[in-house]
């Protein structure tokens, strides 16, 4: 090998150190610390996207009776879409077991009430018959027990506002529902007065709805919704109490079509209750036809109030 290519291999191979060098000392560390600029990047966004997101609250079904022997948590619950007083079908096989251990509870303490505290949310639409939908839920949730075997009459029904009580990203609100064992002071008469003053109140003051036959719902007003919450109440807890929905037209045309046109809207009024989770056999209904006009039939105001339907208990 003569001098002059020694001379220049020697440059080659200082070149090539040099880069090796360059990479390792300058360039590497500048990409690794450039990565993690990066990943903290992200990091931080995936953090602020599930800081803005609210956790789905899941509220397991728990029962406890603080003067007995009943005492179980099961996590799981009944559980409703938002702004749905309706529980969704797909109950778990954990929930039935519950309710039958519950219900065998209380078949066994008679001086036991249950109360059911349903949840709900100021932002939520309540387009049930209830005054809200905490105490639609709560109702609902009392219709699952006795179509098991509870009896209605041992069950009370309350709502609770409760704005951080949050649904999944699908919209699901697991369990908005909490439950209340109570013991019946022997001799407390109070339940049964309050029941009967309801009961009178109710007769003095029935639920009375007028609307076009061709409407596909009712809206009722606060003030209407309380009342059917009072008639459920009622007929829960007092024995054959039944909800009863009567039919009235004006005096226009037969009487026979009369009778058939106050029966349409009863049964529709009576099927609008029933969607609406009341038990449908708390309820019957009738048709009066043209009898019993509340209103003089030669005017049209006295007409449109005797085309009624009236709502009450017996």
């Amino acid at each position: 090998m003569s001098k002059k290519t020694g001379y220049l291999l020697g440059i080659l191979l200082t070149i090539i150190l040099g880069t090796i060098l360059y990479w390792y000392l300058c360039c590497k560390p500048c990409l690794e610390a450039d990565k993690v600029a990066i990943d903290n990047t992200t990091n931080t966004e995936d953090v602020s996207v599930k800081t803005d997101q609210k956790t789905a609250t899941i509220n397991a079904f728990t029962v406890k009776d603080v003067n007995g022997d009943l005492d179980f948590q099961i996590n799981d619950n009944l559980n409703f879409k938002t702004s749905s007083p309706l529980i969704i079908d797909s109950i778990a096989s954990t929930v039935d077991e519950g309710a039958s251990k519950l219900i065998a509870y209380y078949n066994s303490n008679p001086d036991k009430l249950l109360n059911i505290y349903g949840h709900y949310r100021s932002d939520e639409v309540n387009n049930s018959v209830f005054p809200n939908l905490g105490l639609a839920r709560a109702n609902a949730a009392k219709n699952y027990f006795v179509s098991k075997g509870m009896a209605s009459k041992i069950i009370n029904t309350y709502s609770t506002l409760d704005d951080d009580f949050n649904a999944d990203t699908n919209g699901v609100m697991y369990g908005p529902l909490s439950y209340e064992v109570k013991t019946i002071t022997a001799g407390d008469t109070s339940i049964a007065d309050d029941i009967k003053n309801l009961g009178d109140a109710i007769k003095a003051n029935p639920l009375i709805l007028y609307f076009d036959t061709a409407q596909a719902t009712i809206n009722l007003s606060d003030d209407q919704k309380q009342k059917v919450s009072d008639m459920v109440r009622y007929t829960d807890k007092v024995d054959g109490a039944l909800i009863n929905v009567t039919g009235f037209t004006d005096n226009t045309g037969s009487r026979s079509t009369n009778i058939k046109l106050g029966q349409g809207r009863a049964d529709f009024t009576k099927q609008y209750l029933v969607q609406n989770g009341i038990d449908s056999s708390k309820i019957q209904s009738f048709s009066k036809g043209p009898d019993l006009p509340i209103a003089d039939n030669a005017t049209e105001d006295g007409r449109a109030k005797n085309r009624r339907v009236e709502v009450t208990i017996n």
